[in-house]
């Protein structure tokens, strides 16, 4: 299980949104490769980024931030927000993106997910974010009429990664991840599960540890890590002795 601490940026600053919302946004670093380089000394393994203001305008616009935390970190990075095309995909695993996250397109162009994961193995990952059970695009701002197990099961045997389950109503609120609809989802395809939104506790790193979720890749945790809501120290071993149990 491994757990990804994110860094969501608009206007080049860390933030956190509350539902999906760009007007409920609580900036918490001026400084996103500082914050980045912060999750890696804590002992973090892998860090979760999302240009929002990209999300929306379709492209990447937050690029000189993404780069300033390349430069800084030696943990893959994996990056979602602005990716619609394999033109954009390939420019970010050139400058070390580890793993691109497409949202919006794989709802809209389900064949540019499997081109890019076709040509680049291992390192396309697909964004489900849900909205009462239908999956939302453009930066959540537009519902779809797709559920995302339908969508997810698009790609099964298509070389993605992961998929990112994302349930918008808990996501920035610390209510605690979707864990049933997030393994209900992981249970029904073959393409390993992130779970996203709402974590809130170091009960939800227990219960991710739980047989039940065995399933999952892992989840991503956002306002509870800059909260002081969960203790990365904690956490952390929590997540060691599990591996070594097992």
């Amino acid at each position: 299980m491994i757990l990804f601490p994110a860094i969501d940026l608009k206007n080049g600053q860390c933030v956190r949104l509350q539902q999906g919302d760009m007007a409920r946004a609580t900036v918490f670093s001026d400084d996103p490769a500082a914050q980045a380089k912060a999750f890696e000394d804590q002992g973090f393994e892998y860090l979760h980024v999302v240009d929002l203001d990209g999300a929306f305008a379709g492209k990447p616009v937050n690029a000189q931030a993404v780069e300033a935390m390349l430069k800084i970190v030696k943990f893959p990075v994996q990056l979602g927000g602005g990716i619609r095309n394999v033109a954009t995909v390939e420019a970010w695993l050139a400058k070390g993106i580890a793993r691109v996250i497409i949202g919006t397109a794989a709802v809209r162009d389900p064949q540019l997910v499997k081109e890019a994961a076709k040509k680049f193995p291992g390192c396309v990952a697909v964004g489900l974010d849900a909205r009462d059970g239908k999956v939302a695009v453009e930066g959540w701002a537009e519902a779809s009429t797709v559920t995302a197990l339908e969508i997810a099961q698009r790609f099964e045997d298509a070389g993605v990664a992961a998929i990112i389950f994302t349930d918008i109503a808990r996501d920035g609120m610390l209510e605690g991840l979707n864990l049933d609809a997030t393994i209900a989802l992981a249970d029904r395809i073959s393409i390993p599960v992130i779970a996203s939104g709402g974590f809130a506790s170091i009960g939800d790193v227990k219960a991710l540890l739980e047989p039940r979720a065995k399933k999952l890749e892992g989840a991503i945790s956002g306002r509870a890590l800059y909260d002081g809501r969960v203790d990365p120290a904690e956490a952390l071993k929590l997540i060691r002795n599990a591996r070594a149990a097992a």
